[in-house]
């Protein structure tokens, strides 16, 4: 254990030298309150989806900086909660909602990319408070990563998304395509250790010198793909300067940027910049301070001259046939084939995604619709998560409970219905098909999606 000054002790183990920063970067007041707020349990907090109002709220605390937010008592088995998994709402680390603050600074955007988006945490945010007819790119470039964020993109149902896993020169090499890039970057932790065990293990400070490094490169390999005057929003999950403020001076200095102010408030007990001799605007969580794990952010604005790109690649894309038209209360869209699977995208998304077609991994995007199997078009497992779903155009079966989550096992279950496929509910809100067949159902619930937890 590490003995602090006023002779009680930190029973995390923190590492000395990660304690002697901290004694370097807080006042010494705070510091004792800071080792005492690693010792507890971390924050609880959901973020309902505004598309899909059907968790209830009342009596839970709200998120100060997220309208949208609220805290949890306690961290209940939320896979077993049908309603997390219609994506009704998201849970999520309250600190890091902060970048929703900073999208209230960005001017208009049409298309964004969050790059290091798995799980899919900030880009779920950041679709909700994005202009509804923008389209976000989420990407992260480890594969299995990249699949757990489609799923959770899929179940936010938002129509205007795109998933990818590519590194972030593929996205320099697009030119300059975004009007927002997010950067969440690999980092050392260090304000995750008492949510993340193998975070505090693996620290060091040569780690913290070759994040450094890592993020300058990320940092440099994206820059050509964001517009002139367009924003970046830099995060980290960590405290140290070397990974925060230097690198967003060094964006400043090297990419040719300035900091963008972001307006607070006083009670949020937000902290600012730690860097000696500098003032510009960022902003810290801290655990002693705010209710919610240690974060780092700051608001960027390009100003190094930066040429547009044509969209030469825009997508043809055929009329929606009428009985999937019918299924659907947007028909401001039309139908993109790829691979078996075909796919509803909004007119307006085209040059783009046909842009990114050509160069980019694409996992999923829009709302994959239906599934050609012979002569069948079965309906695709999105189109249930989509908001667009006009639960009309099928047949709809409430669950209880239990029979709910036998479903997301993908157990057999017993429905009521017409023949065909009908729209499997809890609650009013859906969780997927079943196929009737008279005698038994099939459930159609996704094998990879499954709970495998009893």
């Amino acid at each position: 254990m590490i003995p602090v000054e006023d002779g009680t002790y930190n029973k995390m183990n923190l590492p000395q030298k990660f304690t002697l920063r901290m004694r370097e970067m807080l006042p010494e007041a705070e510091v004792m309150a800071f080792v005492e707020a690693l010792q507890k349990d971390p924050s609880v907090s959901v973020r309902v989806n505004p598309g899909k109002p059907y968790l209830e709220t009342g009596g839970l605390a709200p998120v100060a900086w997220c309208p949208s937010a609220f805290y949890v008592d306690h961290r209940p088995a939320f896979i077993l909660d049908p309603l997390f998994h219609a994506g009704a709402y998201y849970v999520q680390e309250a600190s890091s909602m902060f970048v929703g603050q900073a999208l209230k600074m960005v001017g208009e955007v049409n298309v964004a990319l969050d790059l290091c988006a798995a799980p899919g945490g900030k880009s779920t945010l950041i679709r909700s408070l994005l202009p509804d007819r923008a389209l976000l790119v989420s990407n992260d470039p480890v594969t299995q990563r990249a699949q757990v964020l489609a799923e959770n993109m899929i179940k936010w149902g938002h129509e205007g998304y795109v998933v990818t896993s590519n590194y972030p020169k593929d996205f320099g090499a697009l030119g300059a395509v975004f009007d927002l890039v997010v950067v969440d970057a690999p980092c050392s932790g260090e304000g995750m250790f008492r949510k993340d065990n193998p975070a505090l293990e693996l620290w060091s400070e040569e780690n913290v010198v070759m994040c450094a490094k890592r993020q300058r490169q990320i940092l440099n390999d994206v820059w050509p793909s964001l517009k002139e005057g367009g924003y970046m929003i830099y995060s980290t999950c960590t405290y140290n300067t070397m990974e925060n403020e230097e690198n967003v001076r060094y964006i400043c200095d090297s990419l040719g940027a300035e900091v963008v102010e972001i307006p607070v408030a006083d009670s949020w007990h937000i902290a600012g910049n730690m860097m000696k001799g500098e003032n510009f605007p960022v902003y810290r969580f801290f655990p002693h301070l705010t209710r919610g794990e240690g974060f780092f952010l700051a608001l960027l604005r390009k100003t190094a001259t930066t040429a547009s790109v044509r969209m030469k690649d825009k997508l043809t894309l055929r009329p929606l046939p009428q009985e999937w038209r019918e299924r659907m209360d947007d028909n401001a869209m039309g139908i993109l084939e790829k691979d078996a699977v075909s796919y509803a995208v909004r007119n307006n998304d085209a040059p783009v995604l046909g842009c990114l077609m050509k160069k980019l991994r694409l996992l999923t995007f829009a709302i994959p619709l239906y599934e050609v199997k012979g002569r069948k078009q079965v309906p695709h497992q999105a189109l249930a998560m989509s908001r667009r779903c006009l639960k009309e155009g099928f047949p709809v079966v409430s669950l209880s409970l239990e029979e709910a989550l036998d479903y997301l096992r993908c157990m057999a279950i017993k429905i009521d219905a017409p023949r065909g496929y009908v729209l499997v509910t809890y609650k009013g809100a859906p969780l997927g098909f079943a196929n009737n067949l008279g005698n038994r159902a099939n459930n159609m619930y996704p094998q990879q999606w499954r709970i495998r937890y009893n």
